[in-house]
């Protein structure tokens, strides 16, 4: 029969053992959860942070990122969260603002250390001059807030990310600081390929569905001469489609580029009507599969242009 000594030195083993588990085998490290509102900031923070974050985008890049429905998921996801990454320029206006509320965590609010504006510090395009109203479309007073489309912002934006993770978890710094500097070297070779594959067509006329691409036609010159949108916003009228019909003859504009998640019929009237050819392509990671992160998607976006400006050239040439 055991004494109660016994019993004692093996309960003090048993501890001693666990112990020496829990130092042999330590808990695995908690990542910080990063909420973006755009797929594209949830890519390149994933990039930046690999496997000390976990990063999850509230409108996915199938989705106009102007409407987004709010859903109690978004609440719970704001609630947990360590990191906040928005466009800013008052893209997600319509409605982030009652989801913090109702998330209730200081932390990731616009005052907090956990919110981010990936805006801060990019090439902001088209400012309004004067007063902006309603009459004028969804304009946005603080300019186009579709920047992440040019990739020399993409890098302002991946350098933020490194530093708000870096002040968020200290002893991360190193793999932050290497896996930027990994990121960096990947998307300088990819400006290099894009470059090139482009370079034919530098200065093309392009007309778009939306005003998505000023920053990416600026990266990559192309010429954008009118929108099929009258106003942002706002469908095209039948005035307004005949008007860009005649100023794509007359200035035998190529191609039609829009968004994957506006209705085609228009684009596809005028270019019955003028012969362009209409090109859908994802404005946002996930847009389509192939657009897995944000170096494939300029990856598609600029090989669809190309193949497309290729063929019409071709054609031409008959």
């Amino acid at each position: 029969m055991k004494t109660k000594n016994e019993r004692l030195l093996r309960r003090v083993i048993g501890l001693l053992s666990f112990v020496w588990f829990l130092l042999a085998f330590p808990a695995e490290a908690k990542k910080l959860k990063v909420v973006t509102t755009l797929s594209d900031f949830a890519s390149l923070a994933q990039t930046i942070g690999r496997d000390r974050v976990d990063a999850d985008s509230i409108a996915k890049g199938y989705q106009d990122p102007h409407f987004v429905e709010p859903k109690p998921s978004f609440v719970l996801k704001l609630h947990d969260a360590d990191v906040l990454i928005v466009a800013g320029l008052e893209l997600e206006i319509g409605y982030l603002p009652p989801l913090l509320d109702q998330a209730r965590n200081e932390k990731i609010r616009p005052t907090g250390l956990g919110y981010l504006d990936a805006s801060v510090g990019c090439d902001i395009l088209d400012k309004p001059a004067g007063q902006v109203t309603r009459a004028m479309g969804d304009v946005h007073p603080y300019g186009n807030p579709h920047y992440w489309l040019d990739p020399s912002n993409g890098r302002v934006i991946a350098r933020a990310i490194a530093a708000k993770l870096t002040a968020l978890d200290p002893a991360g710094a190193a793999d932050y600081a290497r896996n930027l500097a990994d990121f960096e070297a990947k998307l300088k070779a990819a400006e290099i390929r894009w470059a090139a594959r482009l370079a034919p067509f530098k200065n093309t006329k392009i007309v778009t569905y939306h005003s998505s691409w000023p920053n990416f036609a600026k990266a990559f010159s192309l010429d954008v001469v009118g929108f099929l949108e009258p106003k942002p916003g706002i469908p095209p009228s039948p005035q307004h489609k005949l008007e860009i019909i005649n100023l794509m003859r007359e200035q035998k504009v190529p191609l039609i580029l829009m968004e994957v998640y506006f209705d085609k019929k228009d684009p596809d009237f005028v270019a019955s009507k003028t012969g362009a050819t209409v090109v859908v392509i994802p404005p946002s990671v996930g847009g389509e599969p192939a657009a897995k992160d944000y170096l494939s998607l300029f990856d598609v976006d600029v090989e669809k242009i190309v193949s497309a400006l290729e063929k019409s050239a071709l054609e031409k040439r008959k």
